[in-house]
């Protein structure tokens, strides 16, 4: 009889992993593929076929696949995402103004309807005829719609009318923000939601590719996402929500620390390609963000880690500032293609580039530096300003110097947009390519990266030196600002966990500790805890950043597979609030989780709502693919006494329910 085998599969920005674990041994076979950006199941098909032939069983033995992806938190950093129409009920212009709505919002239309609730459920009427008027034109404009109603979590009625027409009209995906979350907050509810509604095209592509493989190869069983708190989702249910899979790889990643290194208390830091995630294992379990997970900037109302996401990886951009007398250099936040990884994708096409320019008299502005399609689809590409199509119509498949692309200085700036639409990759000098050249990775080319440091080793700073002696003495230089800049993130999201006001970078005091510089007062600084490097590049950065920060470094060994090891090991999870008010003496009313109810005898709605809510929690984890969840139930009342007596404010009633996923259950 075949063991029963689970499947992680985690789509970063730069590989995609797969892990064959079995509950009773662990780990036991694990393979990377480059993520294919333009077809991720291109990615994931490589990684899985790897994983398979490595463990030489065969498909029937898997019996449950589960994802954790960056994807989502990847596109919100950089500025991805389709665009997405707002349609905003019960809500002022003005209000747009509150939680970053407005910013987020950028270009893509917002409609304002009258409607709404007030704070017990009691509606003003909808009027949607505004929404009928602009329709036909918005359906052609946006990929997506993101709806948010005054008071929806208290009665999501008009949510849900309006969401029917829009589908009845346009057929297009349509995000409601009582679906997202029960808290209170119309305007960063409403900015998870657009959010939300910008990533579901990305993120059903990315599940649809990865069920359409998995079927092709015979592997019919349930499939999970890793949610932004750690806990699972079915991929339906993922595909309908993908805002909760915003730190999903980091949640995965949490997870497989504690499950890879025992340790309960560690500092959790995971380097990728593209950004560096640092958060907090306390007693066994990932810290969640109270006020909900920040990223790309936007704070959202989404359960997640607390988890502080800098744009800082092996594939950062490498800035050399060389307007002060000694040049300075930066690292971040644009991830670029390594030259190392576009040499070993496009030979000749690259090293001649970068031959020519290191051979010529005068260095350029934008020696060392090409660009590339991501390969994106054409439809993806369509919307594009004239000036944006006329440049991206220049660059092809095969990369190409940017020298020779760039004729205007303006034209910089449109290419910058290309970037930040996901059409294209610049490729350039990274940590990745100094790794190369000092013989620490030697996964890809390593002559191009020799060839990209020479280049930028001319360099000259202010008082005419060149920067570093030799192409050595750079990559190590910039091997140790990545070094310093992931100590200084790290201490950062420490501090802001210990609620300090302190900025790392800015620090006098923290800057002479990191340095160890001698002097009569001497500065130390140190964790409380060991520090847990996670990413294929951990072995290679870890030791030396746990060491400047005076702790013990834990990096697993299969700290490159952390991520797809969490996506098995995780639980389904749901939580369910019911909140009872009262909105005149003797009336109660209970909200939350279905249609409004109304109570004369107050305990009458408390059983009411327990029951609610323990029932929807046990339903909503099935539906998320749990076998069979229990649940918790937990009561908050605010109740003060007033003249004498006990007078209900509010009281909620949260119930969580969790279980191992569903796996399938195969004819042995």
């Amino acid at each position: 009889m075949t063991p029963h085998l689970l499947l992680g599969i985690d789509t970063g920005g730069t590989y995609t992993d797969a892990v064959l674990f079995s509950e009773a041994t662990g780990v036991v076979a694990k393979a990377k593929a480059l993520t294919t950006r333009h077809d991720l199941a291109e990615g994931v098909s490589g990684a899985v076929e790897a994983v398979l032939a490595k463990a030489r069983v065969p498909v029937s033995a898997i019996s449950l696949v589960s994802l954790s992806t960056t994807l989502a938190t990847n596109a919100l950093v950089e500025g991805q995402g389709g665009r997405a129409g707002l349609i905003m009920i019960g809500f002022a212009p003005e209000d747009l103004k509150r939680d970053g709505l407005q910013e987020a919002l950028g270009s893509d239309p917002v409609l304002f309807l009258p409607g709404g609730h007030n704070v017990h459920g009691g509606e003003t009427p909808l009027d949607m005829s505004a929404l009928d008027a602009a329709l036909p034109a918005l359906g052609s404009q946006v990929w997506s719609f993101a709806i948010a109603g005054y008071f929806a979590v208290r009665n999501p009625d008009h949510e849900k009318r309006v969401r029917d027409r829009i589908r009845e009209v346009s057929h297009l995906p349509v995000t409601c923000s009582h679906e997202l979350s029960s808290k209170l907050g119309g305007p960063r509810r409403a900015l998870t939601t657009l959010l939300n509604a910008r990533l579901v095209s990305m993120i059903d592509r990315l599940i649809g590719s990865c069920e359409d493989f998995l079927k092709a190869r015979g592997i019919d069983v349930p499939m999970m996402v890793v949610r932004g708190d750690g806990a699972l989702i079915s991929a339906a249910e993922a595909r309908l929500r993908p805002i909760e899979t915003i730190l999903s790889g980091p949640a995965a990643s949490l997870v497989g620390a504690r499950y890879l290194t025992g340790l309960d208390n560690a500092v959790v830091s995971d380097i990728g390609g593209t950004t560096t995630d640092v958060a907090v294992l306390e007693k066994g379990r990932p810290r969640l963000d109270a006020e909900g997970a920040v990223v790309g900037g936007f704070r959202t109302m989404v359960e997640a880690v607390a988890m502080r996401t800098y744009g800082l990886g092996g594939d950062s951009e490498v800035k050399i500032n060389d307007r002060g007398l000694k040049a300075k250099l930066d690292l971040g936040p644009r991830r670029f293609l390594p030259l190392s990884l576009a040499a070993a994708l496009h030979g000749d096409a690259v090293l001649s580039v970068l031959e020519r320019q290191l051979r010529a008299p005068h260095a350029g502005r934008h020696d060392g530096r090409l660009a590339v399609r991501t390969g994106l689809p054409d439809h993806l590409a369509s919307g594009l300003q004239p000036q944006e199509q006329a440049l991206y119509g220049r660059i092809g498949m095969v990369p190409v110097a940017l020298a020779d692309l760039l004729v205007s200085t303006p034209q910089k700036a449109t290419l910058d947009r290309l970037v930040a639409r996901g059409l294209v990759h610049i490729c350039g000098l990274t940590p990745s390519d100094a790794m190369h050249v000092l013989g620490r990775q030697a996964q890809w080319n390593g002559e191009a990266a020799r060839l990209g440091l020479e280049i930028a080793a001319r360099t000259k700073d202010g008082s005419g030196q060149p920067v570093a002696a030799s192409v050595e003495a750079l990559a190590q230089l910039i091997v140790d600002r990545l070094t310093r800049q992931s100590s200084e993130a790290i201490l950062q999201a420490c501090l802001s966990e210990d609620g300090a006001a302190i900025d790392p970078a800015a620090s006098l005091a923290v800057d002479r500790a990191l340095k160890r510089e001698p002097g009569i007062v001497r500065f130390s600084i140190s964790l409380d805890r060991p520090l847990v490097g996670l990413g294929a590049s951990a072995p290679v950065y870890y030791p030396a950043i746990a060491e400047m920060l005076s702790t013990e470094a834990a990096i697993p060994a299969e700290a490159d597979v952390a991520n797809a090891v969490g996506a098995v090991v995780g639980q389904v999870r749901a939580t369910i609030t019911v909140f009872v008010t009262t909105p005149e003496e003797g009336i109660f009313i209970v909200n939350g989780a279905g249609a409004s109810e109304r109570f004369v005898d107050q305990q009458e709605a408390f059983g009411v709502a327990r029951r609610r809510a323990e029932m929807m929690a046990l339903e909503s984890a099935r539906a998320n693919g749990a076998e069979e969840p229990a649940a918790v139930l937990r009561e908050e009342i605010d109740a003060p006494e007033v003249e004498g007596s006990r007078k209900l404010i509010e009281a909620r009633f949260i119930a969580s329910a969790s279980g191992r996923p569903r796996i399938a259950h195969h004819a042995s």
